[in-house]
C-alpha cells in the first residue's frame, strides 16, 4: 500500500538504490503558491552531517515535473522527485543470505519470494522519508498552522547541549540509541476528525507508525497519565470559546480536535544497523554466524527524524482539513472556521 489519504493524497515511490525516489501529491488546492524554499529548506533539515548521523550523503536536489505552472498548484497531481546517488550496492550483497536482526530483511524476503529490492534496505529504507518530508512541506503550503518538533531524549540524555559527545561515545562502542521527538502544532480549530475510525489521533498515529524505526506514540500526557486521578486529568474548560486549562489530552477529545495545541511524543528505536560484531541466522551456513554489517549508518537516525515526523503530522492535517471542508465547516460559538 503506497498511498495515504482521502482527499489530500500522498503516493510514494522508489527505493534505497533505485535511480530515484518520489512522490505524486493530489490535492493540494489550485492557487496555492508552490515553496520550492520551504521544501528545501525541510529537506536540508533530514539530511546528514551532524554528529551521529550517516556518511551517505545525498544532495536531495529534487524536481518538479507536473502540477505547477510558474510557482503556482495548477489542482493537478504534483509529481516531485529525488535522485539517488551515494549509494554503494555492494555494502548489502552479503544480506540475501544472512538478514539484519531488526530490520526487515528476513520478512521481506519471505513475503516477496526473494525478489524485494535488497539493497540498502530497498522499499524499507529510511531514504524514502525524503519523499515523504517533500510531501509534507506542500501540505504545509496548504495550512494556516505552525509547526515545530524538538528532540527530548536521546538514549539516556535528556541535556541535548551534551548531544555531540554522548553520540561520540556510543559510536565509539559500535552501538547504536533511539529517542524521544516531540512535536507541537499550533493554531489547529476545532472540528477535525472524523469519528469513528478516521479520528485525528488514529489518523496521525497510523501516519506516525508508517514511518521506519516508529515505535510508540502519545498525545498530550500520553503515558504518563497512569500516576495521574480522573480528577486531574481532565482538561477543565475555562471559557465560551472551549478554552482548558491544561491539555493532558494533546488537543484531541474523543477524535475531534478541541483547539489546543495538537501534542504528539513519538519514540524512534535505535538504529538496527550497528557497527559492532553481532551472530544471527546464516541461511547458507544453516546455522548461527558472525554479521559484519557494513555500509553507512545513523548511530541515533532520530536526531535527522523530527522533521519526517512534523511533516508527517502536517499530511494528515491537510487531508482531515479538506474533509472538514468538503463535508461542511466548522463555524459560530467562537470557534475557528475551517
Amino acid at each position: 500500500m503506497n498511498t495515504t489519504g482521502t482527499l489530500f493524497k500522498v503516493t510514494l515511490f522508489g527505493e534505497s538504490h533505485q535511480k530515484e525516489i518520489g512522490v505524486v501529491v493530489e490535492g493540494v488546492p489550485a492557487g496555492t503558491r508552490i515553496d520550492e524554499d520551504l521544501i528545501r529548506h525541510d529537506l536540508d533539515r533530514r539530511r546528514p552531517g551532524a554528529v551521529g548521523t550517516t556518511a551517505r550523503v545525498e544532495t536531495d536536489a529534487f524536481s518538479i515535473s507536473t502540477g505547477v505552472v510558474d510557482g503556482i498548484a495548477t489542482g493537478s497531481p504534483i509529481h516531485l522527485s529525488i535522485p539517488n546517488a551515494d549509494t554503494r550496492s555492494k555494502d548489502y550483497s552479503h544480506l540475501k543470505t544472512q538478514p539484519r536482526p531488526g530490520h526487515a530483511d528476513y520478512v521481506a524476503s519471505v513475503k516477496y519470494g526473494g525478489f524485494h529490492d535488497h539493497r540498502g534496505g530497498g522499499r524499507f529504507s529510511g531514504r524514502l522519508t525524503a519523499a515523504l518530508v517533500a510531501a509534507g512541506s506542500l501540505a504545509k503550503m496548504t495550512l494556516p498552522f505552525s509547526f515545530a518538533h524538538t528532540l527530548e531524549k536521546v538514549g539516556t540524555l535528556s541535556d541535548m547541549s551534551r548531544l555531540d559527545s554522548y553520540l561520540d561515545e556510543v559510536k565509539a562502542k559500535g552501538d547504536s540509541v533511539g529517542g524521544v521527538v516531540k512535536i507541537t502544532v499550533k493554531g489547529i480549530p476545532v472540528g477535525l476528525g472524523e469519528p469513528f475510525f478516521g479520528k485525528l489521533d488514529a489518523m496521525v498515529s497510523h501516519m506516525l507508525f508508517s514511518i521506519p524505526a516508529v515505535k510508540g506514540v502519545q498525545f498530550g500526557t500520553g503515558f504518563d497519565g497512569v500516576d495521574i486521578p480522573g480528577s486531574m486529568f481532565n482538561d477543565v474548560i475555562t471559557d465560551d470559546k472551549g478554552t482548558t486549562r491544561t491539555n493532558h489530552s494533546g488537543g484531541v477529545s474523543g477524535g475531534i480536535s478541541n483547539g489546543n495545541d495538537l501534542v504528539v511524543k513519538v519514540f524512534v528505536k535505535p538504529t538496527s544497523s550497528v557497527a559492532r560484531l553481532q551472530s544471527t541466522y546464516d541461511f547458507d551456513k544453516g546455522k548461527m554466524a558472525d554479521l559484519e554489517i557494513g555500509g553507512r549508518h545513523d548511530v541515533a537516525i532520530v536526531r535527522r527524524a523530527g522533521i519526517v515526523l512534523e511533516n508527517a503530522v502536517a499530511i494528515v492535517l491537510a487531508d482531515l482539513m479538506l474533509f472538514a471542508r468538503a463535508t461542511g465547516p466548522v463555524s459560530g460559538h467562537g470557534h475557528v472556521t475551517l
